[in-house]
């Protein structure tokens, strides 16, 4: 055999890797699995490359040392990352190494523009289109890094709207024109291109807010997997344009469900339309809330037969789900039924809920979509929302002036006892109030989920 035929081989082996492993993530009871066999497909198809490649003359790959320091380094760096990584900064993790990708495929455009001078125009349409889409992953995660960091904030208008999509339109030509035209700026045009979509990916990602970061952070990771693909064509790799096309394929498949989820269109996404509005919905002046202690929550529970848990962004932020896993099996003991209510978007990416859950133990089959648990809760004794905000507003069915009117949400409201879990009567992501704490059924429970969360442990088993 070969080593070509073994190259070819390894490719195949990589390929069927990622499309299994993906597979397996669509699902939480086996995505751990899935993750583990795309990770060996890669593993496979780099190894491959490294010793089976070889060009036209028939000469292997050189510069191991480096490959392998470099690929040492890689390892060292993303193990001790995600190994001290926070669930809170989860999100922040996830675009920072995205944006790590979408660097790569704008390194590839460059080097190959660099050093071959191609003149054909498929070739040099291929590597300005993947240096432009990488280059926007790369910067937009970055500023979408900032915003989760609460370092950078935001920053939008309607004529910036206007100025973006001018400007995007603008680039695409100047990529289309130059790649029809080889004497055309043919010294600079690759670095006016990469600056140019350097800006736009900063401007792109800057007006974003609110809750539509998990649409972001969605789009951003199906940019990287498109200009990973385009390398693929570029060098003729099919594993590399595999991996590409299934994530940018799945990361547009992702992004349209969040969209939905997210009562947007793709084409809002798209154009950077997100939270430009100003309007907070019906005023809740006059209104009061109602307050309940540890012990009345525990002794409403405990003799429940129901009890439905919607976790939110501040049950990561407690670093609750540990003590929230404990209170679930101290209800079981009492004979209540215990589910997680999981709305699409809660957190600050998707899957952010079902990661944190998945990483305290809770069984998979306790982890109820939003389209699931819905019907269920007018049957549901007790709902306790813990650090959920805009996911379980009435004002995104009832007030058509409200930011997130039309948007689909877990009906809290419909359950027969409504706890809250909350420091204090901050608003949440989206910068609005919350009709669900003034409702007649709710209860706010003030305080630190995960201590509070203690005492209700303790105050359930003295029942």
């Amino acid at each position: 055999m070969s080593n070509l035929d073994i190259l070819k081989l390894c490719y195949l082996l990589g390929s069927l890797s990622f499309i299994v492993g993906l597979k397996m993530l669509g699902k939480p009871d086996t995505a751990k699995k899935g993750n583990f066999y795309a990770g060996i497909g890669m593993a496979i198809a780099i190894l491959g490359t490294i010793f089976f490649h070889q060009n036209g003359e028939g000469e292997k790959i050189g510069n191991l040392a480096w490959i392998f320091g470099g690929i040492a380094i890689g390892t060292i760096v993303g193990y001790l990352a995600a190994m001290k990584v926070k669930m809170t900064q989860m999100p922040q993790m996830v675009s920072l190494f995205n944006g790590m990708g979408g660097a790569c495929a704008a390194l590839i455009g460059i080097v190959e523009m660099d050093t071959h001078h191609p003149e054909a125009f498929g070739e040099r349409f291929i590597i300005f289109l993947g240096l432009m889409i990488g280059t926007i992953s790369f910067a937009g995660s970055m500023i979408a890094y900032g915003k989760l960091e609460g370092k950078i904030k935001d920053v939008g208008s309607k004529f910036q709207q206007i100025f973006n999509n001018t400007f995007i339109f603008a680039i695409i030509a100047l990529v289309g024109y130059a790649s029809y035209d080889v004497e055309f700026m043919s010294s600079n045009v690759i670095w006016i291109i990469f600056g140019a979509s350097l800006i736009y990916g900063v401007l792109f990602v800057m007006p974003i807010g609110g809750a539509d970061m998990p649409v972001v952070i969605s789009l951003l990771n199906s940019f990287t997997g498109v200009a990973a693909a385009f390398g693929g064509f570029l060098y003729d790799n099919q594993v590399m344009l595999t991996g590409g096309i299934l994530v940018g394929s799945a990361g547009t498949i992702l992004t349209v469900l969040m969209c939905k989820a997210m009562n947007r269109s793709l084409w809002n996404v798209i154009i950077g339309a997100f939270s430009t509005s100003t309007s907070t919905g019906k005023s809740t002046e006059g209104l009061s809330i109602r307050e309940i202690n540890a012990t009345d929550t525990a002794i409403l529970c405990a003799y429940a037969q129901k009890v439905t848990i919607i976790p939110g962004y501040g049950l990561a932020v407690a670093q609750a789900q540990h003590t929230c896993h404990e209170f679930e099996k101290v209800l079981e003991e009492k004979g209540v039924e215990v589910n997680f209510a999981i709305h699409p978007v809660a957190g600050r990416m998707p899957g952010h809920m079902n990661v944190l859950l998945a990483e305290a133990d809770v069984s998979y089959d306790k982890l109820k979509e939003m389209d699931d648990i819905n019907p269920q809760l007018p049957n549901t004794d007790v709902v306790i929302v813990i650090g959920a905000n805009d996911v379980v507003n009435p004002a995104a069915e009832t007030d058509p002036g409200s930011p997130i009117y039309g948007m689909p949400i877990i009906k809290a409201n419909t359950a027969k006892n409504i706890i809250v879990m909350k420091r204090s009567m901050a608003k949440g992501y989206a910068g609005i109030e919350n009709e669900l704490f003034y409702d007649s059924k709710t209860r706010m429970l003030f305080g630190d989920a995960k201590a509070m969360l203690e005492k209700l442990i303790a105050e359930v088993k003295a029942v």
